[in-house]
């Protein structure tokens, strides 16, 4: 999964095939499909009220942010292995916390970056207050973060397992 210091951020093979994969659809496939949309819309007549040609170009924008999204973060990624199941908190892990040691007012989501956000269970970055404040601490232990009001909170780590989705 990932884990950001300064400018690097390390994946898995998986996860790094996975963008790169996706990076190269973007490059090939996808910007042919989108070149023909444009091209399809413009035949169409005048721009000013062609509602095919500006949403085909706004799609074109947006891939091509994404384009260089991935092309920056494979650049700067580093190749590792997935988190050890040694009950750390790390990058990669699907972690369940109790807020303020109340064992009913529980919270389990992906410790990972955006790239890794999945339908299935809630993410949550390395980088945020959250993910920030349990990285390091053993199953067990107690951690605190600053809540958006500058206030302290205090979580207790109840599993941390590294994800398989």
């Amino acid at each position: 999964m990932t884990q950001t210091s300064e400018n690097v951020t390390w994946l898995t093979q998986e996860a790094y095939n996975k963008l790169k994969e996706e990076l190269e659809y973007l490059t090939g496939p996808a910007r042919t499909e989108i070149s023909a949309k444009i091209a399809a819309a413009r035949e169409e007549g005048d721009l000013r009220e062609n509602g095919g040609y500006h949403a085909a170009k706004e799609e074109q924008g947006k891939q091509e942010l994404r384009v260089r999204q991935l092309t920056q973060l494979l650049e700067s990624a580093k190749v590792g292995e997935a988190p050890a199941a040694d009950g750390a908190v790390a990058p990669g892990m699907v972690v369940t916390i109790a807020f303020d040691g109340d064992e009913d007012d529980t919270l389990t989501f992906l410790l990972a970056s955006r790239e890794y956000a999945s339908s299935d269970i809630e993410t949550y970055s390395p980088q945020s207050p959250l993910g920030s404040g349990v990285i390091g601490h053993k199953v067990g232990e107690d951690a605190q973060y600053e809540l958006p009001n500058g206030k302290p909170a205090s979580v207790k780590i109840l599993k941390a397992e590294p994800y398989n989705g």
